[in-house]
Order: C-alpha cells, then structure tokens, then sequence
C-alpha cells in the first residue's frame, strides 16, 4: 500500500476526515436525509437505502489502490455529515483527485468545507509530494463549479459526453488542478477565509 492509500485521520478546527467504515453509516444515512441529497439530478449522492452498499464500494477501490476514502466529522457536532475522497490516485507520480465529495445541506458553505480542503490539499502537497490536485465536476454543477474556483484551482478544460448518469443522461465534466508552485497562494487564501494567518508565520 503507498503512502496515497494508506488511511489516516486527517484533524483541524471544525472538522476531522476518519477513514470510512460501516460505523459512520447512520450519521451518513442522516446526513443525506439533511437536504434529500440524492435527489440532485446532476450529481450521484447515495440515498438511505443505499449508503451501506455506497461504504463498501469505496472501500473496495480502497483495496485496489485508486480511492481513499473519508467519512466527514463536524467536531462541534460531534455528527459525521458527509464524505470525500482521493480518487484516482496515480500512486507512481504522485497525483490524486479530491472528489466524491458531499455534505449535508446544514453544513455546505461553512468553514467546514474550507477547512476539509485544506487539509486534503496539505496532506497531498506537503506529505504526498503530489505534482498536481485534480477536482472534477459537472458541467451543470455551479455550486461546485463555483466552490472549487474560490480554492484558486485553474480549469483544464471539459470532457465532453464523459460518463452517463444514472437516469441515463449524459454528463459534460469540468476538470481543474492545482499545481505544487500555486499551493502556497492557495493555501494562504484558505487560512485567511479561515481567519488563521497566524499559521503561515
């Protein structure tokens, strides 16, 4: 297993990334039912229903080295509201893409998103030692689209017709990175979303 597979326990302020297990299915069943995330026609987001098999999936990429992936905690909460992942590691580059990421609807837009980015970005940059960060995304997803240009990540372009969804249309998908020499910029612009300068000195 290389370092961009191993699981880890990620921490910071306001959120914690745990390695994903059937013990976080509950909050996550919760977490979903917080907006009825599944309904999102341009994203795929598990229901209820369908969140024990959505655990062992991930987990099984894990097993085959392309996916890390991370139940997400609120620490005020204590609650888990969400989950993300590295995805298709390169693992001989290093190179990863943050993605398969959602949150329950309570916490979009808060500093728990800013916060689980950067610690997803440190860990690839300053451990991993990764030659890029990719984000991927729907063409009609603009609340993500959005999300992952604050971050300061450069668009690459669009794969046309590039996977079908599961009510059988098409998806158009954006692709961003982030490159080693823009990390420092990027990381400067989420400590200060953060209030946290004091931590660049």
């Amino acid at each position: 297993m290389s370092p961009a597979t191993t699981p880890i326990i990620l921490a910071g302020q306001v959120v914690a990334l745990e390695p994903l297990s059937q013990v976080h299915h509950d909050d996550l069943c919760d977490a979903t039912r917080d907006g009825e995330l599944w309904k999102l026609w341009y994203t795929i987001i598990p229901t209820p229903e369908g969140m024990g098999a959505e655990i062992d999936r991930r987990n099984a990429l894990l097993k085959q080295g392309t996916m890390l992936p991370w139940a997400v905690r609120d620490l005020a909460s204590g609650k888990v509201v969400g989950m993300t992942t590295y995805m298709n590691i390169e693992a001989s580059k290093p190179r990863v893409e943050i993605g398969s990421t959602w949150y329950a609807r309570s916490v979009q837009r808060t500093a728990l998103n800013t916060e689980c980015k950067l610690l997803l970005l440190s860990h690839a940059f300053d451990t991993l030692g990764c030659i890029a960060v990719e984000f991927r995304t729907s063409s009609f997803n603009f609340q993500s689209r959005r999300a992952i240009e604050r971050l300061g990540a450069k668009a690459d372009g669009i794969l046309r017709n590039h996977m079908r969804m599961p009510d059988g249309t098409m998806r158009d998908t954006c692709v961003y990175s982030i490159l080693p020499g823009e990390w420092p910029a990027v990381k400067k612009n989420l400590l200060f979303k953060l209030g946290r300068m004091e931590e660049l000195t």
